[in-house]
């Protein structure tokens, strides 16, 4: 009997893993009984009842298991979780019912046809519409820069075969861009297609910061071109400036007693100038600091776990 993980990262879910957990066991009871399941809940420290709630669970139902760490590690929990999934395929799902748990026959579906790797994309969304506007440019912008192809709107969310997850155990990268890696490592994939839901209870972790965080590293993981931008721009805003100075210079000499250019262009010329220099500079900071968080990170795991339930029978007793 072939066995599916399902992995759901959580943090502060206390309104809704619960009824997840019941309704994902309710849906391999149903509709695919002749499967082995376990359910691997993820925890990020939680500060409200999420961790009492699913020490319950894990209590009624030993195919339920947990991983509590020690600290929130919002960008490499999922990641290190997708690794300790002991399944012939692992489902990654979000632990607040945006990604539907009906998804889940469809991915099993699409994997008994041979693909390894089923990605789920977001063709509509019920979240905010500025947000799913600027998050629509953003996978367009790295989808044209990026020499690796990207996937639009998807967020992780899928069906992974145990070969590629194997693959992940190996990579051994201390800040990896998952999104990136399925485009890039990924093999034999099919994306289907799905309506993002609205929470079904609690608040979103996820801010202004966290979001601008995951795009920088998406950006500096799998672009070059923001650094050949800064190169060429410096190359045509310079070549533009000897332009305009050769013109005031001739127009002087032409016109000596008449011309009078004033000081306006100058102060609008610097703080032109000024402006594209900082952008770039910060721009190029982004690159240097991804180094550098690589350089730190190298070696350390990807999260410190403090306990896990349910894990005894997999690891021998």
């Amino acid at each position: 009997m072939k066995k599916i993980s399902v992995l759901l990262p959580c943090y502060n879910e206390e309104d809704n893993v619960v009824p997840l957990s019941e309704e994902i066991v309710k849906i391999f009871e149903t509709e695919l009984p002749f499967y082995d399941y376990e359910i691997v809940f993820i925890d990020n420290c939680s500060i409200d009842n999420t961790r009492l709630l699913l020490r319950d669970v894990c209590r009624k139902n030993r195919r339920i298991k947990a991983i509590f760490n020690v600290k929130n590690f919002p960008a490499t929990s999922g990641y290190h979780g997708l690794c300790q999934t002991t399944g012939d395929c692992t489902i990654n799902l979000v632990a607040d019912f945006q990604d539907p748990p009906e998804l889940i026959p469809r991915l099993v579906r699409e994997w008994e046809n041979g693909y390894k790797i089923v990605s789920c994309v977001k063709t509509s969304s019920r979240e905010n519409f500025i947000m799913r506007f600027l998050r629509t440019c953003y996978y367009k912008i790295i989808k044209k820069l990026s020499d690796v192809e990207q996937i639009e709107h998807f967020i992780g969310t899928g069906l992974y075969d145990s070969s590629f997850i194997n693959i992940l155990r190996n990579l051994q990268d201390p800040a990896p861009y998952f999104r990136g890696i399925v485009a890039e490592l990924g093999f034999q994939r099919k994306n289907i297609t799905y309506e993002q839901q609205k929470r079904r209870a609690g608040k979103s972790k996820n801010n202004w910061y966290t979001l601008y965080d995951q795009a920088m590293l998406g950006f500096t993981s799998y672009t070059k071109t923001g650094l050949r931008l800064a190169t060429i721009a410096g190359f045509i805003l310079g070549g533009l400036t000897f332009l305009v100075a050769l013109s005031y210079f001739v127009y002087k000499l032409l016109y000596w007693d008449s011309f009078d250019a004033g000081i306006a262009p100058v102060v609008i010329g610097v703080f032109f100038i000024g402006s594209v220099q900082l952008f770039f500079i910060g721009f190029i900071g982004e690159y240097v600091m991804a180094i550098n968080t690589r350089l730190r990170l190298q070696g350390r795991p990807l999260v410190i776990e403090e306990e896990r339930i349910n894990f005894e029978a997999d690891d021998g007793g």
